[in-house]
C-alpha cells in the first residue's frame, strides 16, 4: 500500500506537476503576450504621431514660411505688370529752341509666356501677325520658336507700328495669345540733317548693348550717337509700371495700380541753333555750286569754350533712325562714300597747313629764335638745304613775323621752323612743344564719344617709326603745317579760341546746362585745360598778324564787316596728286572776341573758295544785331 500509496502519490504528484508546468505556461503565455500587444500599439502610435508631426511641420512651412512665395507665384499667374516708357529728355539750344523730343508710338511685343502650347496654334498665329505687320512670315516664326515660353520678359517684334495695326491686333487678340501692344516713345528731331552730327540718334538696345547695360530691357532705347550716347544718363529717365488683373488668354480684365514714370533730364545747349543754320546754309549754297560736297565747321565762345556751332558734311537724317531704319535707307547712307554719318569736325585728321604758322611765330618768340622786329628776307620765294629746294607759294618781300602771318610767308617759317642762315630755328622738338601747349595732338575731351587725336611727330617718333632720321626739310614742312601734322578742325577752333582770348585753353563744351525733371539746374562748367602758357606780350603779336591778315594780308575781302576780324588762311596738301584742303580760322570781334571759327572744305583749294566767303556770310549775320 505503501508503494502503491507512493506512486499513486507520485502519480498524483506527477498530475500535479504536469498541471503546475501547464499552469505556468499559461501563465507565462498571458504574461508575454499582452506586453507584445502593447508594444505593437506603441510603435503604430509612435510611428503615426511621427508622419503627422512631419505633415503639419509641412503644412506650417507651405502656409506661413511659404505663403509668400506661393501667393507670388498665384499672383504672377493672373497679374501683369505692364512697363510704362520714360520720356526721354528734351535737347534744347541756348535759346531754348527744342533739336530733340519724344512723340507717343506704339511697338507689337512677344510675350513668351502667354504664347500658346500648340505648334499648329503657334505657327498660324505667326502667319496672321505678319500679315498685319507686314513681316516674313518665316521670321516671326522663327522669333516666336525661339522664345523660352516660361520667359515673362517682353521681346520686340515690331517697333513704331501703325494706329490701323494696332486697332487690327487688339481686334484680334482672341486669336494671338502671346502677342502684345506696348506703349512707347520714339524721337522726333527737329532740323535733323543741319544737327544730326551733334544731336545723334537712339535707337532699340542691341543684344551686344543689353551686355553693358543689364538693367536694360530687349525693349528699350539707347543712344546710338553724339549727345543722345553721351548722355544717355541723363537723357533716359526711370520708366514705370502699370499692375493689370489677367486671364488666361492674357486679356485685361482689372486695373490694380500705376507706379508714374519718371521722365529723363534736358539737356540745354552752348549750341546756337540760328548760328548753327546760318552755318550750314551758307556752306551747303556753296559747295552745290561746285563738285565738292565734304566740308565741315567749328565755332566756340572763346571766353568759355562752350561749342557755339559744329557741322559736318554731308550730314544725314537722324530720323531715319529713330522709328527704326529700313534697310535700304541704311544702305544708302553705309554705302555713300561721302561718309555722311562720319563727324569731320571731332574725327577727321587733315594736315593744318598755314592754320598752324601763329603757333609756330608763338613758339619762335617765345624761345628767343626771332623778336616782333626780326626782319626776314624772302629770297625770292625760294630757299636750298642739301640740294634740295624748298619754295614759297608766291615771292614775298623782307617780313617781320606779322607780316609773315598775314602773307603766309613760307620763307619765314621755313627759317624760324627749321633753320635758315643766322636764323637757328626752333626744331621739331621745340615747335611740338609749343602746339601741344596749343591742344595739338591730343583729344581736346570735348563732350561727345569717339573724338581723335590729331598727331604731332617728333624726331625719335621718324626714327623709331620709319627708320629714318629727321632731316631738316621735316621741320620745314611741320613748320607750315605739313608733313607728318595731323589736327581736327575741333582742335584748330580751340586754339583759335585760345589765341582770340590771350591764351586760355578749354575743354569745349556743347551742353551748358542739365536740367533736370524735378526743376533744378545743374551747370556744365568748361574746364580750363592751361592758361597763360604764353606770355601776354607774345599773343598780343600773334594777334596782331591775324588782324593784319584781314587788312593787308590773305583774306582782304572781310574788310568791310562791320566789326574787326582777325584770321589766318590755310592750304594744305594731301594724297600725291597735288590736291589740297583749304582752311580759314578767324575770331572777332578783335579787341573783345566773342565767336572763334574754322571752316574747312576738303579737298577744296585754298581757304578762299569756301571758308572766307562763309566766314563773312556768318559773322554778317551772326552780329547784325550787335552793331546797330
Amino acid at each position: 500500500m505503501f508503494g502503491r500509496y507512493f506512486n499513486k502519490k507520485r502519480a498524483s504528484r506527477g498530475v500535479e506537476i504536469e498541471d503546475s508546468i501547464m499552469t505556468i505556461t499559461e501563465k507565462e503565455d498571458a504574461i508575454i503576450e499582452t506586453p507584445f500587444k502593447r508594444q505593437g500599439l506603441n510603435v503604430l502610435w509612435i510611428i503615426s504621431v511621427f508622419f503627422i508631426s512631419i505633415l503639419l511641420a509641412r503644412i506650417f512651412y507651405l502656409d506661413m514660411v511659404q505663403n509668400k512665395y506661393y501667393a507670388d507665384i498665384s499672383k504672377g499667374n493672373r497679374v501683369r505688370s505692364i512697363s510704362i516708357k520714360a520720356l526721354r529728355g528734351e535737347i534744347l539750344d541756348r535759346n531754348g529752341k527744342v533739336l530733340a523730343r519724344s512723340v507717343p508710338s506704339m511697338d507689337a511685343v512677344i510675350m513668351p509666356n502667354y504664347l500658346p502650347d500648340d505648334f499648329q496654334k503657334r505657327k498660324e498665329m505667326a502667319e496672321g501677325v505678319a500679315r498685319i505687320l507686314g513681316l516674313d512670315a518665316n521670321n516671326v516664326e522663327t522669333m516666336i520658336e525661339s522664345q523660352n515660353r516660361k520667359s515673362k520678359e517682353t521681346v520686340l517684334l515690331a517697333e513704331n507700328i501703325t494706329q490701323e495695326q494696332v486697332l487690327i491686333l487688339m481686334e484680334k487678340s482672341v486669336d494671338f495669345p502671346g502677342i502684345f501692344i506696348e506703349n512707347t516713345a520714339i524721337r522726333h528731331y527737329e532740323y535733323s540733317n543741319i544737327f544730326s552730327q551733334v544731336v545723334g540718334y537712339d535707337g532699340k538696345i542691341t543684344r551686344e548693348e543689353m551686355t553693358r547695360n543689364p538693367e536694360y530691357k530687349m525693349t528699350d532705347y539707347i543712344g546710338k550717337a553724339s549727345l543722345e550716347k553721351q548722355y544717355e544718363k541723363e537723357l533716359r529717365g526711370t520708366a514705370g509700371a502699370k499692375q493689370v488683373e489677367v486671364d488666361s488668354m492674357g486679356n485685361i480684365k482689372k486695373n490694380l495700380g500705376i507706379i508714374s514714370p519718371k521722365a529723363g533730364n534736358d539737356l540745354i545747349l552752348n549750341i546756337d541753333a540760328d548760328l548753327q543754320k546760318k552755318l550750314y546754309d551758307s556752306m551747303m549754297e556753296i559747295l552745290e555750286k561746285t563738285e565738292k560736297k565734304t566740308a565741315a565747321a567749328v565755332a566756340i565762345d572763346p571766353r568759355n569754350g562752350g561749342v557755339l556751332a559744329m557741322v559736318s558734311l554731308p550730314s544725314y537724317d537722324n530720323n531715319l533712325f529713330a522709328g527704326g531704319i529700313k534697310n535700304n535707307d541704311y544702305q544708302a547712307i553705309i554705302g555713300d562714300k561721302s561718309l555722311p554719318l562720319l563727324n569731320r569736325a571731332i574725327n577727321g585728321e587733315y594736315p593744318p597747313g598755314s592754320t598752324i604758322k601763329p603757333a609756330v611765330a608763338a613758339a619762335a618768340l617765345s624761345e628767343g629764335i626771332i623778336t616782333p622786329e626780326t626782319i626776314i628776307d624772302g629770297h625770292g620765294g625760294r630757299i636750298s638745304v642739301g640740294g634740295f629746294s624748298f619754295g614759297d607759294w608766291k615771292p614775298h618781300g623782307p617780313s617781320d613775323v606779322r607780316l609773315a602771318i598775314a602773307q603766309s610767308n613760307n620763307i619765314f617759317f621755313y627759317s624760324v621752323g627749321g633753320g635758315y642762315g643766322n636764323i637757328s630755328g626752333l626744331g621739331m622738338s621745340r615747335m611740338k612743344k609749343y602746339e601741344n601747349l596749343f591742344g595739338f595732338g591730343s583729344p581736346t575731351g570735348i563732350d561727345l564719344p569717339g573724338e581723335s587725336s590729331g598727331f604731332i611727330p617728333d624726331e625719335q617718333w621718324k626714327l623709331d617709326t620709319l627708320k629714318e632720321k629727321w632731316y631738316v626739310g621735316n621741320s620745314y614742312h611741320a613748320a607750315i603745317g605739313q608733313g607728318y601734322i595731323t589736327a581736327t578742325p575741333l582742335q584748330l577752333a580751340n586754339y583759335t579760341a585760345a589765341l582770340a582770348n590771350g591764351g586760355t585753353l578749354y575743354v569745349p563744351r556743347v551742353v551748358s546746362q542739365i536740367k533736370k525733371s524735378n526743376g533744378q539746374v545743374e551747370l556744365v562748367d568748361s574746364d580750363v585745360i592751361r592758361k597763360n602758357f604764353i606770355s601776354a606780350s607774345v599773343m598780343q603779336v600773334v594777334r596782331e598778324g591775324m588782324r593784319k591778315t584781314i587788312t593787308d594780308g590773305t583774306a582782304q575781302s572781310l574788310k568791310d564787316l562791320p566789326i574787326e576780324v582777325a584770321g589766318k588762311t590755310g592750304t594744305s596738301q594731301f594724297g600725291g596728286e597735288g590736291k589740297t584742303h583749304g582752311w580759314f580760322i578767324s575770331f572777332a570781334p578783335f579787341d573783345n572776341p566773342e565767336i572763334a571759327m574754322v571752316i574747312l572744305a576738303e579737298g577744296d583749294g585754298d581757304g578762299h573758295t569756301l571758308g572766307i566767303p562763309v566766314t563773312k556770310a556768318v559773322y554778317e549775320d551772326y552780329f547784325k544785331d550787335k552793331t546797330k
